[in-house]
């Protein structure tokens, strides 16, 4: 009896260390992103959509958001880091009722409800627009750690705008989790999407 209760006791003990083993073993999720999960930055914000609604991070909880900063007349980046956005909703299936983009414009000037409610739309009928007003804009940049600089062109109203380029990725709690660099690819952003789906 004695012998039995010993051997069953290392039993125990042998099973418990094997499972803390494992348990030490287990990687963190292999993003194809930088994880910033953490961050004291872009943790946030309270802006209003193209319809007129006043949004916050905690309307899309239950999703994973993507924000990226851009703004309608760009040329190139913008275009390409949201077809790439419309593409990853895509490639995740039944999943991409999971996923919101979001587009934030460092050119309020221009840029106004309207028209970034008809740029947004036509890369995802799902995906919103916010607009921060000039003097907002600065706070939201500076709280995103984004670089945007007005370039003037030949008229007053030919400028572009340079602006950082990667986007921002929040898990389904509204925690800030990746900054997505740009041009990575649709295919490495819904696979990033996937994990933080699977929580």
């Amino acid at each position: 009896m004695v012998k039995t209760t010993v051997s069953r006791r290392r039993l125990m003990a042998a099973g418990a260390a094997s499972l803390l083993l494992a348990a030490c073993s287990e990687s963190p999720p292999a993003f194809k992103g930088i994880d910033i999960t953490g961050a004291d930055y872009a943790t946030g914000f309270s802006l209003t959509d193209h319809n007129g609604q006043k949004r916050t991070l905690a309307d899309f909880k239950g999703k994973v958001v993507v924000i990226f900063f851009g703004f309608t007349q760009c040329p190139d980046v913008c275009p390409t880091s949201m077809t790439e956005m419309a593409e990853a909703k895509r490639l995740l299936g039944a999943d991409g009722d999971r996923f919101q983009g979001l587009f934030i414009s460092v050119d309020p000037e221009r840029d106004t409800p309207e028209v970034m409610r008809q740029y947004v739309t036509q890369f995802d009928p799902s995906f919103l627009a916010l607009y921060a007003a000039p003097g907002e804009l600065e706070a939201v940049a500076k709280s995103f750690k984004v670089y945007y600089k007005k370039v003037e062109g030949k008229t007053p109203t030919s400028y572009t705008m340079d602006h950082s380029a990667g986007s921002y990725v929040y898990d389904t709690t509204g925690r800030i989790r990746l900054y997505n660099r740009y041009n990575s690819g649709a295919q490495s952003l819904a696979d990033d999407v996937k994990l933080l789906l699977k929580g």
